[in-house]
C-alpha cells in the first residue's frame, strides 16, 4: 500500500510565491493538504536573511560582527531590532495564493502552510553566543509582533504554521554527545529538552488556538548535508513526544515531518518510531523524508523499510526544504512524490 500525501516541506527553488503555490499545486494535484510559498527571494538560505535585523556587534564573527567594546558589552532595546519580516513575505503570498484558489488552480480543501523558524535557530545560528540571553527577549518579542500580524490578517481555518526545528535537533544531538562543534551546545543553563520545548511552547502560546501547528525536525541542509547524521530516529521521538505532551502544542499538532537518510532501509533508524505517543483519538499526521532527487528506487526501499518498521500510516516527503537544491534535481522529486504516494483520503 502506498503511503497517502505529500508535504513540501517548505523551500522550493522559483522566481516567485505564485510561480511555487502554481507549479506545486499542478505537479502534486490532489496529494497536498497544504501549499508552501517556496520561501523565494531573499528567504532561499532559511534563517540566512535574518543577520541583518541584529546590530553588527551582536552578530557571530565569523558572520562579520565587530568585536564587543573592551567597556563591556552593549546594552541593547527592542529599538535595536529589526522587525522579522516574516509576516510581510507571508501576508504577501497569501494574496497570491488566494487568487490561484479562485482560479480553481489550489483545490478548495487545501490551506496556505506558513514555514518559520524557531528563534532559537535563528540565535544560535547567528549571534554572539555570550550575547544571546541578553538579546532572546527582544528577538521573541519581534517574532511575537509578526505571529500577531499573521493571524490578524488570515482566516485561522486556512493555515498551518510549520515551526522548522533544525538548531533544537543539533543541541540534543550535542547534548547527547554526538556532535563536538560547541556552535550547536545550547546557550542556555538547565535540561536542553525541557528548554527547547519551552521556548516553543512560549511563541506557541500567542498563536490562538484555532491555529493548527506542525513541526518539521531537521537535521540541516548545509551544501546537502547534515550537520550529525542521526544514528536512528531515538532523538527525534524524545523531541516529538516532549512537544506533543505539551498541552498548547500537542492537540492542534497537524503533522510532524523527520528525515531518512538516502542510505538507511535499516529497522534500526525506523524501530524507535514506535515510541511516538500518538493521540489515538486524532493523531498528528508523520510525513517522513524518505524522497531523494534521481531515486526512485531507493525512495521505495526506504518506504519499505518504514512500514515494516512502524504501526502507523505516513506520507512522503524530502528531507529538507528545497530551497538549496539544484534546480534540475526538483522535476525528479516531484515526479517521485507523486509515484509512490497516492491522494489523502
Amino acid at each position: 500500500m502506498k503511503p497517502t500525501g505529500v508535504l513540501m516541506v517548505g523551500s522550493v527553488p522559483g522566481a516567485s510565491p505564485q510561480e511555487v503555490l502554481e507549479r506545486l499545486a499542478t505537479a502534486l494535484s490532489g496529494r497536498l493538504r497544504t501549499i508552501p510559498d517556496g520561501e523565494t527571494g531573499e528567504r532561499w538560505n532559511y534563517i540566512g536573511w535574518q543577520l541583518q535585523r541584529f546590530p553588527q556587534v551582536a552578530r557571530r564573527s565569523e558572520l562579520g560582527g565587530t568585536p564587543i567594546p573592551e567597556s563591556g558589552p552593549p546594552t541593547f532595546t527592542l529599538a535595536d531590532f529589526d522587525p522579522t519580516a516574516y509576516d510581510e513575505a507571508a501576508l504577501s503570498s497569501y494574496t497570491e495564493f488566494k487568487r490561484l484558489r479562485e482560479q480553481k488552480i489550489i483545490p478548495p480543501n487545501v490551506r496556505f502552510q506558513i514555514g518559520l523558524p524557531s528563534p532559537f535557530s535563528v540565535l544560535i545560528g547567528h549571534i554572539k553566543p555570550e550575547l544571546i540571553n541578553a538579546i532572546e527577549p527582544f528577538y521573541e518579542q519581534r517574532f511575537m509582533e509578526t505571529l500577531d500580524n499573521i493571524v490578524a490578517n488570515i482566516p485561522h481555518d486556512d493555515i498551518v504554521i510549520q515551526w522548522d526545528l533544525c538548531f533544537e535537533m543539533t543541541a540534543l544531538e550535542f547534548d547527547h554527545g554526538r556532535l563536538s562543534d560547541i556552535w550547536h551546545r545550547a546557550y542556555f543553563s538547565g535540561d536542553v529538552l525541557q528548554g527547547l520545548v519551552d521556548r516553543v511552547e512560549r511563541l506557541s502560546k500567542r498563536i490562538p488556538n484555532d491555529v493548527k501547528l506542525a513541526f518539521h525536525l531537521c537535521y540541516g541542509d548545509l551544501l546537502h548535508k547534515h550537520f550529525v547524521e542521526p544514528q536512528d530516529t531515538s532523538l527525534i521521538v524524545k523531541l516529538a513526544n516532549a512537544l506533543l505532551a505539551r498541552e498548547t502544542l500537542g492537540p492542534r499538532t497537524e503533522w510532524i515531518h523527520l528525515p531518512v537518510p538516502k542510505e538507511r532501509t535499516d529497522s534500526k533508524y525506523f524501530s524507535h518510531l514506535n515510541g511516538l505517543k500518538l493521540d489515538s483519538a486524532k493523531p498528528p499526521y508523520i510525513y517522513l523524508g524518505v524522497v531523494h532527487a534521481n531515486d526512485e528506487a531507493g525512495t521505495k526501499k526506504r518506504i519499505e523499510a518504514a512500514q515494516a518498521n512502524v504501526p502507523f500510516s505516513f506520507g512522503v516527503a524530502t528531507e529538507c526544504g528545497l530551497g538549496r537544491t539544484p534546480p534540475e534535481q526538483v522535476d525528479s522529486i516531484l515526479q517521485i512524490c507523486k509515484e509512490v504516494s497516492v491522494d489523502p483520503l
